[in-house]
This record gives structure tokens, C-alpha cells and sequence, in this order.
């Protein structure tokens, strides 16, 4: 909670600071790795660096949540702040590194705003900041504990087993470890990151979600290639499909993140839109294994059906389920030789299928996709509480935004 003295601060330099924030964030990165060269090396993104779009992950998180403090102080953005601590888990990131951006990020603000920023707004700007990051470095204690690592002892080596094409631009990657350090299962749900050597040397982390139960010995996830579209190509993305083979080494993190399977036996149903069906897949494969009794339901909605990554394993652990079923929405036709119970042309649309009584929902997919659906699961009468929704790259600020 902001204390009463800064309070009013904030509030009234919210919206100059909002309305500048991006410059703030730009300037802020610029300076950051000037000083700082080695964050590009197993840190940060430089993808989402060169598209701007981690400036803009800064702005926003940081906007959010000066701005609950100010309006809402009895509610703050857990969710956005769960999800950030799992990334920071999954990448490593120590306390320390909190103070590196805070001398960064102070310093941009001052640049930008010159004069504005007195003592008093900066000592206020300064709680905001602190508040956020020891609430962080908080919950990444925990996960750090509850996982028996360090930030230092979270990556470690697997080897390549099998590599499997799933579609045109998915592959699937499985991997077995290859020291005898233990290796705790992940929860279903959860993701790794990933930090291959790119050809000029330096380590570039990209988020995975497991896509199969654990064994403790091997581990699966699946990569779709990015196409640039105007803008460069996946460089990860790409360096995985073409360049690491069966044989090959890469470094993946311990398994983290906060979008895991209820275990309270209710109904659960998994909405997905493209790639966003990798998460869904690891879920199922748990209660595949598992032998679970559940009603559990697939929504799922891509291009055609050559386009649905995991489609024989998913349709495969729905099969294993005594009370699972599948629905899938192709935007181009709506044909399907998968033994599906429904199959329907367009956009998924909710008013094709029943909504079980009490069930747990779970969302994965492109932000508009993933808002619109939550939309109409509350105009339905489901709980907010009960939507769950996994958010990969930058946009993880903008989930919560209705």
C-alpha cells in the first residue's frame, strides 16, 4: 500500500508519467543495455527488443500497477504479478538485478522528464517501483524454494531424443536429461524456457509449455516457426526447426508457471486457438495418465485441420477419458477425418456447445481470441474466478485489461 504521502503524488502524475511511459521505457532499455550488454545474453528477448514490444510489456506492467495502488489499493493485479514472477523464475532473474533496473529505469524517467520529477515525485515514484519489486522478488523466493533451485541452478542440459513434425511450421521436440541431478515434474500446464546458442553466440530464452505428462526422465514441448510477416523471422523458432536435430544439447529451464490444472474435480474445459493448444495438450496427457473420470472438453479453433498442431495425441488422451469430448472450429471449412463430436466452419462460437455446470476453464491462444471468449463465458454466467488463461511473450500486461 502507498503510503499517504505519496499517494497523492502518484495520482496526480499518473497520467504525465502514463502518457510519456514508452519514451521512458525506450530510453530506459537503450541506456540499460549500454551499460549492461550481458542482459542480451540469456536474459532478454531481442526480438521483442527490436519490435519495441518488451518497452511496451514495461510501460504497461508498470502503468497497471501504479494505478491500482492509486484506485484500486484493495486489489491489486495478482494475476499480472503471478505471471511475471513465473517468467523471472524461468529465466533466473536474482534480487540484485532489481536494483540494475531500478538505477536504469530512474534514470530515464529523469531524462524525459527533466524538471518534473522534484524530490518529492521522485521519492514516490521510487515506493511505486520498490512496492512492485520486492513483491516480485517475494514470490520468486518462493517459487525458487519450492522448486529446489537457485536462480543460478535453474537451467541445466537435455538432449534432443526425437524431433517430430507436427504441421507445416510445428514441430515437437523430445528431450531426456542427461546428468544425474533430480529432476522434479512439472505441474500440467506449466512451460520451460528454452535458451539455445544463436550463430553469433549469444543465448536468446523463448517460453515452451510442456506438451506431455513427465516421466522424470524425459520432457516434451513443441515449437511453432515464426514468419515474419514484414518484420524478421522467429530467430529461435527458427534456429530450432532447421539447425537441432536428434543428438543435439539445449538448455532448458525447470518447469514454471502459474496456468495449472484445478484438482478439486470439477469439469474442466480447455479453449484453444492455434498454438495455443500446446499448454492444453500437457493437461490432457496428465489426466490421460492419470486415468481421470472427469467431464472434460476441448474447444478448439484453427485454420483447417492440417493447421491443428498435437491433433493425434490430444484426440488420443481425449479417447483414453471416459467422459471427454472435442469440438473444433476451422475457419476455412468445416470438415474433420479426426474422430471429433462436433465440427463447425468460422470462428469458435460458444453457442454451439453446452456449458457443463461448476467446471474450470482454461484459455490459451491469441490475446483477442482469449478475450473474447472469457467475454462470453461472464455474459453466460461463469465466474471470473473460474477462467484461467495462459499468456506467452510480451502481452502479458494486457490480459487483465477488459
Amino acid at each position: 500500500m502507498l503510503s499517504d504521502r505519496s499517494a497523492p503524488v502518484i495520482q496526480a502524475t499518473l497520467p504525465v508519467v502514463a502518457e510519456n511511459i514508452q519514451e521512458i521505457a525506450r530510453r530506459f532499455y537503450a541506456h540499460l543495455f549500454g551499460e549492461h550488454p550481458e542482459l542480451f545474453d540469456g536474459t532478454f528477448n531481442r526480438g521483442n527488443q527490436a519490435e519495441g514490444t518488451q518497452q511496451v510489456a514495461l510501460a504497461g506492467s508498470v502503468a497497471v500497477f501504479a494505478s491500482a495502488l492509486v484506485n484500486h489499493p484493495d486489489r491489486l493485479p495478482e494475476h499480472l504479478m503471478s505471471r511475471i514472477a513465473h517468467k523471472h523464475t524461468s529465466l533466473g532473474i536474482t534480487p540484485e538485478q532489481y536494483q540494475v533496473v531500478h538505477d536504469n529505469l530512474f534514470w530515464a524517467i529523469v531524462e524525459v522528464l527533466g524538471d518534473a520529477v522534484t524530490p518529492e515525485v521522485a521519492a514516490a515514484w521510487d515506493e511505486v517501483y520498490w512496492l512492485m519489486a520486492n513483491a516480485l522478488i517475494n514470490q520468486e523466493r518462493g517459487l525458487y524454494s519450492a522448486r529446489g533451485v537457485r536462480p543460478d541452478t535453474v537451467w541445466r542440459q537435455w538432449e534432443v531424443t526425437e524431433k517430430t513434425p507436427e504441421t507445416d511450421d510445428v514441430v515437437t521436440f523430445k528431450v531426456k536429461r542427461v546428468d544425474d541431478r533430480l529432476v522434479k515434474t512439472s505441474l500440467p500446464g506449466q512451460y520451460v524456457t528454452v535458451r539455445p546458442v544463436m550463430p553469433d553466440g549469444v543465448r536468446q530464452p523463448r517460453q515452451y509449455s510442456l506438451t506431455r505428462a513427465d516421466d522424470g526422465e524425459h520432457r516434451q514441448f513443441s515449437v511453432k516457426r515464426v514468419h515474419g510477416g514484414g518484420t524478421p523471422d522467429g530467430e529461435v523458432s527458427n534456429l530450432l526447426h532447421d539447425s537441432v536435430g536428434v543428438g543435439d544439447r539445449l538448455e532448458l529451464s525447470v518447469p514454471f508457471g502459474d496456468v495449472v490444472l484445478d484438482d478439486s474435480g470439477r469439469p474442466v474445459v480447455f479453449a484453444s486457438a492455434g498454438i495455443g493448444i500446446t499448454p492444453m495438450a500437457g493437461m490432457l496427457s496428465h489426466l490421460a495418465h492419470a486415468g481421470s473420470g472427469l467431464d472434460v472438453r476441448l474447444w478448439h479453433a484453427d485454420v483447417d485441420e492440417a493447421s491443428w498442431a498435437l491433433r493425434e495425441q490430444v484426440v488420443g488422451d481425449v479417447h483414453k477419458l471416459p467422459n471427454a469430448s472435442v469440438h473444433v472450429w476451422f475457419e476455412q471449412g468445416d470438415g474433420c477425418s479426426m474422430p471429433v463430436a462436433g465440427a463447425h466452419a468460422g470462428q469458435m462460437d460458444l453457442s454451439q456447445v453446452d456449458l457443463p455446470w461448476g467446471a474450470v476453464y482454461y484459455l490459451c491462444g491469441p490475446l483477442p481470441f482469449m478475450q473474447a471468449v472469457r467475454s462470453t463465458l461472464i455474459d453466460r454466467g461463469v465466474p471470473a474466478r473460474d477462467i484461467q488463461y495462459e499468456v506467452f511473450g510480451p502481452d502479458l500486461w494486457q490480459a487483465d485489461l477488459d
